[in-house]
């Protein structure tokens, strides 16, 4: 079962490359790229991203009164959020220095850029900042809980789980005592071997 691991996670890896290549082909065909951190479209791109955006108006004139009405419900998650994102920055802030742990870089998880757009108009420049800001907390909350659940309690559950974090993989397999015995100290150190590794 270790070796089959092994293999897949090496058939990961593969595939992470590819998919950093796939960014780059795709950074070239839109014509885009970063200046200073910055995001930059060639000249005639920016153009025609202004003549596709669909004026507010006609936008918000378009856009059904029951879809209007569920917009409370979907901000009110940004207070949730919000509080998400202070407690567990504070969680990891405290916690991490003294379990030897790396901290998760927050900017690596929450990226908001999609506001750039010149195709988008004014509410569809706020949908996307908000979100990339929940999608990004919730993808930084996870590393950070992965991270823990790695030095605390590695072992895979009972049943499947849908959508595991990348460090489920290595854990203890449910029922084994003596792995979970023997791996914890070893995923431990694996852990605080990630800022050297990337």
């Amino acid at each position: 079962m270790a070796d089959r691991l092994e293999q897949l996670q090496a058939r990961l890896a593969e595939l992470e490359a590819q998919v950093e290549e796939a960014w780059e082909q795709s950074r070239a065909q839109w014509r885009y790229r970063f200046t200073q951190g910055r995001i930059e479209f060639d000249q005639g791109v920016r153009d025609a991203h202004r003549l596709a955006r669909v004026r507010l108006w006609q936008f918000l004139r378009r856009t059904r009164l029951m879809v209007v009405l569920t917009a409370p419900f979907i901000y009110a998650v940004f207070i949730p959020f919000v509080l998400l994102d202070l407690f567990v920055s504070l969680y990891q802030a405290v916690c991490f220095p003294v379990y030897g742990i790396p901290k998760v870089k927050r900017r690596e998880h929450v990226v908001i850029d999609r506001q750039m757009l010149a195709y988008l108009n004014l509410v569809q420049k706020i949908n996307c900042v908000y979100c990339g800001y929940g999608n990004g907390v919730i993808s930084y909350v996870r590393e950070v809980a992965a991270r823990t659940e790695q030095y605390w309690c590695p072992i895979k559950h009972a049943r499947r789980v849908k959508g595991v974090h990348p460090y489920y993989g290595n854990f203890c397999d449910f029922g084994d005592a003596e792995g979970f015995r023997e791996q914890t100290p070893k995923l431990r150190r694996a852990l605080r071997e990630l800022d050297r590794d990337g």
